[in-house]
């Protein structure tokens, strides 16, 4: 078992902490007017779809250089997307997701 990632967790939650905590440290923030409510909400879920986005998109070869990739991930999140959208929950997309791409792994295709 490695710790080399140890002090990174360490910093991404130190990081993270504030913006998780935020209704504990600010007492009275439901007073907020509704539409700042309702984009506070969105903010992680926004986070999310950026770092999936850059997983999915992106991918850097061994001399640090990014490219440009397209395969099973970009279906999936289309998958994930469109079903999430349809039945409204998001877990229902993302299982749909990781098992579109699990199963196009085991059968070698991505």
């Amino acid at each position: 078992m490695s710790v080399a990632f140890v002090p990174l967790a360490v910093l991404m939650a130190l990081v993270t902490y504030p913006a998780r905590a935020l209704p504990l440290l600010a007492p009275g923030i439901e007073r907020l007017p509704r539409p700042a409510l309702l984009y506070l909400r969105l903010v992680g879920p926004a986070v999310l779809a950026a770092l999936a986005a850059v997983n999915t998109v992106l991918v850097v070869d061994g001399g640090r250089h990014a490219s440009l990739h397209a395969g099973i991930e970009w279906l999936a999140v289309v998958l994930a997307l469109v079903l999430a959208a349809r039945v409204r929950n998001l877990f229902v997309g993302l299982v749909a997701a990781v098992a579109l791409t699990a199963i196009a792994r085991a059968l070698g295709l991505a």
